[in-house]
């Protein structure tokens, strides 16, 4: 899989509360059959349950796989069915699958004498998109997304539909993970990072975020802007029609990350606004609005995930040559005695173990494919099995350009670095791009990313240094909502990264550069990243 081109390349929309209104008739269809079981429940109780209401859809229904909605709803209250079978009587409502045979059986009858609402400006902003070469799929958790769209007249509105059934079939998980918007922009040929998500629901802009998308569009129709805000949305529009390629371009390009120490005493709006945003989208994510300061100190506990070369260390012209200094050491090791740490590097594991040489943390290496730690360790089972392929790579890097002077090959188990710093002729920097590029022309195992100075040849599958970052904190039982995720790195894999921290956590770039990142903020060098971390320990010992 070859490296794209930079800009937008697709939009990923959820159907229900985006394009189609139908959630008038799912909560219809919902109201009917749970106040029947309802009213069931009561008799068999001797007591009075209150009936289902708007505030259980949206908190327990709303953008859930059916299923999913039935257990989170009946979980609420408390009361406790089996299972059952696919055709277990709907008249009886005695299992969570009858309950949701039942109502997709209304659901269907309703839609079928009432018809499917269609927002007209989202049809409208979708048809503009594609005319503009941006491609768009739909990805909803309902199995019923086609005759839905069938039905409003949109059956050819979109390339790609990932839905309940395409779901089911392949086996993807439900949102929160972002498995189906994955498998939208891997069928439209691109990358999260290159794409957009549309979506009302709570739990399907934390998917997107999760997903580590380039942009998360809450789509608040129901005046719910805070909850999506709060799920991880980066921007929210009443209208879909306020958005525009340009505007989202522009955000791709223009978000520039802050000086961490100019930002730490200061006040004010750090994300930049964009000219051309609407007051939706002017109200940015109020955690964009915070210093520093207040960040650091709103949550009682805070983890740190740190790249190495580059963030701990300066870069350097060969990486062996990349050490700690004594007093980063140091200072790692004050950090570990107060919080929980973990390094996440693009080297081996091994490597990078033996380099940091501190005990009971978390490394993963590799880019996040093989993990270890305290009581916890993974090695990415689809990222064993492009082994043999990138051996093969290596190979072909070793006969093709392996006696360019300077160049240096750096053999990794799941991937291969070709680094050309030291390469002085121009030409043979052109050769070595060449060659890397041929190597995943075609490929499905393999993608190319370009670091600084160095061109890395990786797995091509959902899985990064972001992935690995939420893989690390469910293994640790860290969660958003009492923790600050605090992640600082340097390169192109880090942004992956940044992208699932931003809006619930801490971004920081280590760069002396101007440029776009995901991250909040920026330090200028591995010192500047030093000072900081002394800093966290000043405020702890506060």
């Amino acid at each position: 899989m070859e490296e794209k081109k930079e800009g937008l390349h697709a939009v990923v929309c959820d159907l229900d509360g985006v394009v189609t209104d139908t959630a008038v008739i799912h909560a219809k269809a919902w109201k009917i059959v749970f106040d029947e079981m309802l009213e069931k429940v009561s008799k068999e109780k001797g007591e009075t349950c209150e009936p289902f209401s708007e505030k259980d859809y949206r908190a327990y229904v709303d953008g859930r796989p059916r299923l999913d909605g039935i257990r989170s709803f009946l979980s609420a209250r408390k009361i406790t069915l089996p299972e059952g079978e696919l055709g277990d009587d709907v008249e009886k409502l005695e299992t969570i699958m009858a309950i949701g045979n039942k109502k997709n059986k209304i659901f269907r009858e309703i839609l079928d004498k009432e018809g499917p609402t269609v927002f007209t400006e989202a049809v409208d902003f979708i048809k503009k998109m594609k005319s503009m070469g941006v491609r768009v799929a739909v990805a909803s958790s309902s199995k019923n997304c086609g005759p839905i769209l069938e039905a409003a007249g949109l059956g050819d509105l979109f390339e790609v539909m990932i839905d309940g059934i395409v779901s089911q079939e392949r086996g993807l998980n439900r949102k929160p993970e972002p498995d189906i918007f994955i498998e939208a922009v891997k069928e439209l040929k691109t990358t999260p990072e290159r794409s957009a998500i549309l979506e009302d629901a709570t739990v399907g802009v934390e998917a997107g975020r999760n997903g580590g998308f380039a942009l998360v569009v809450g789509v608040a129709r129901k005046d719910d802007k805070e909850e999506l805000f709060a799920s991880g949305a980066d921007v929210c529009v009443s209208q879909v029609d306020q958005l525009s390629k340009e505007w989202i371009e522009k955000w791709m390009q223009n978000v520039t990350p802050a000086p961490l120490f100019d930002a730490w005493d200061n006040t004010g709006v750090v994300l930049k606004r964009l000219d051309g945003a609407t007051e939706e989208m002017i109200a940015i994510n109020p955690h964009l609005k915070k210093t520093p300061k207040e960040i650091f100190s709103e949550k009682e506990k805070i983890v740190f995930f740190l790249d190495y070369d580059g963030t701990l260390t300066p870069i350097v012209d060969r990486p062996e040559m990349a050490k700690l200094s004594e007093k980063m050491y140091r200072t790692l090791l004050e950090i570990k005695e107060n919080y929980t740490i973990a390094i996440v590097s693009g080297r081996m594991r091994s490597d990078v173990e033996s380099l940091v040489n501190i005990q009971d943390i978390v490394y993963a290496g590799s880019h996040g494919f093989d993990i270890h730690g305290p009581q916890l360790s993974l090695i990415e089972p689809h990222a064993e099995k492009t082994i043999p392929e990138v051996e093969k790579v290596i190979a072909q890097m070793v006969e093709k350009v392996g006696d360019i002077e300077g160049v240096i090959i750096e053999r990794k188990k799941f991937s291969v670095g070709v680094h050309y710093r030291l390469v002085k002729d121009q030409e043979d920097v052109k050769k070595i791009k060449r060659v890397v590029d041929e190597a995943v022309e075609g490929s499905e195992n393999l993608r190319l990313l370009s670091g600084k100075m160095v061109f890395e040849i990786l797995p091509a599958f959902a899985w990064n240094k972001g992935f690995a970052v939420r893989w690390v904190m469910n293994a640790l039982n860290i969660s958003w909502d009492d923790t600050t995720v605090v992640y600082v790195g340097d390169d192109t894999t880090d942004e992956d990264a940044l992208r699932v921290v931003r809006t619930r956590g801490v971004g920081i770039r280590v760069t002396d550069q101007d440029g776009a990142s995901s991250a909040d903020f920026s330090l200028k060098s591995p010192y500047e990243a030093e000072q900081f971390l002394k800093k966290m320990l000043e405020q702890k010992n506060k």
